[in-house]
């Protein structure tokens, strides 16, 4: 299969969350993708399983809109930011859509208020799917949900 090219941000959907777009910085950096979470709330689901609801503004330096998401929960398991600090996260795993491509990988919640982007497209989520061009903005088109993507 080849790969497709992703610049150093990228608009990333997540059907399964009803998260119709949030702009990703591309961090090959980070192993794991992380996404803003203003509340995380865990909970017990009726399958027995434990669960995550959780808050995220997806644009940019506002508080609206607010979008409201659930997810089992894969693990929870302590990831180093770039500052070196260690944080236990909550991690799920989910469907991407990036362009008009869709594969499922790991998402880590985390508050991200203070940073630029709400969003870090880590390795992992990367990896079989894209190279990087780092002079590339917005090098896949966003997501069109409403269409069958492929």
């Amino acid at each position: 299969m080849k790969k497709k090219t992703v610049g150093w941000r990228e608009h990333v959907a997540f059907p399964e969350l009803g998260i119709d777009e949030v702009i990703a910085k591309v961090d090959s950096g980070a192993k794991t993708s992380a996404l803003h979470t203003f509340f995380i709330d865990p909970f017990k689901g009726s399958d027995g399983r434990d669960w995550v609801r959780f808050g995220l503004h997806p644009v940019r330096k506002k508080e609206t809109p607010e979008v409201i998401a659930e997810a089992p929960v894969k693990e929870i398991r302590n990831v180093s930011d770039s500052g070196g600090h260690v944080e236990a996260r909550y991690v799920i795993e989910t469907e991407f859509v990036v362009g008009n491509t869709r594969f499922m990988a790991e998402l880590t919640l985390t508050n991200r208020e203070k940073m630029a982007y709400r969003m870090l497209l880590g390795r992992t989520a990367l990896r079989d799917h894209f190279v990087v061009d780092c002079d590339l903005s917005y090098a896949q088109k966003k997501p069109a949900l409403k269409k069958q993507i492929s």
